[in-house]
């Protein structure tokens, strides 16, 4: 299996996190209306579970999203952030039933699949992951994350090729550059292509916040993996032109 994470849709929590935070100014007049305040209340919930993963408090994620579903039983996108957490902090089980139970309740939430997807990836499962990130992009052509994930996949059966032209399709979405450079460029770093994988590596840590900046757990990771496969292929043994 690939060495690094397929990437996860939290979309739906980081949005509701900024809506939360550019509107913390309005809850008093808002809070006016009872319906209002609900969905206010709401949104705060899912902002701090969002924030509790973030800072790797699974435990008190986890928490906040239940009483949400306990609140909300038929909200689909609540089980697919709970389950997304399950997954992340190892209870893959549990992120499975969450998962399977998201999409009983729509069983068009395309970033359901894709996560789904990444459990059946990261338990080997691959034809399985291959089905669910078609399902993802069928109900969503533009969903960037499954072509990503998808193509991660074909490398890890050994198709390069189908591999490669998934992340030249998700590369027309312009969003999430850097980490498509760094997996077409270990796609061909595998492949023996050793050129297009440096080219690509260098793109790729151009695209990627400096670890002195970035905040993020996983753009730090990616970058000092990327520094290590391209100090592997500029090593002596590897300059062979």
């Amino acid at each position: 299996m690939n060495i690094h994470s397929f990437l996860a849709d939290d979309d739906q929590q980081s949005k509701q996190y900024k809506y939360v935070l550019n509107n913390t100014n309005k809850v008093p007049e808002e809070s006016k209306n009872d319906r209002s305040a609900s969905t206010l209340e709401n949104n705060y919930l899912r902002s701090f579970a969002l924030k509790s993963a973030q800072q790797g408090d699974y435990t008190e994620a986890i928490a906040l999203l239940t009483q949400l579903i306990y609140r909300h039983p038929h909200n689909a996108v609540d089980y697919n952030n709970r389950g997304l957490i399950y997954f992340q902090s190892g209870e893959r089980p549990k992120a499975l039933y969450d998962y399977n139970t998201a999409l009983k309740l729509n069983p068009y939430l395309a970033s359901a699949y894709n996560n789904r997807a990444n459990y059946y990836a990261a338990c080997g499962e691959l034809a399985a992951a291959l089905t669910d990130y078609d399902r993802a992009i069928d109900l969503n052509p533009c969903h960037v994350r499954a072509w990503i994930n998808r193509g991660i996949t074909w490398r890890d059966m050994g198709e390069y090729e189908e591999a490669i032209e998934n992340f030249e399709v998700a590369l027309l979405f312009g969003q999430l550059e850097g980490h498509i450079w760094a997996e077409r460029g270990r796609t061909y770093h595998l492949w023996g292509d050793w050129n297009c994988a440096i080219a690509d590596y260098r793109r790729a840590l151009t695209q990627l916040p400096d670890l002195e900046t970035t905040k993020s757990l996983t753009v730090s990771r990616l970058r000092l993996q990327i520094e290590s496969w391209l100090n592997d292929l500029l090593s002596p043994e590897h300059l062979i032109w």
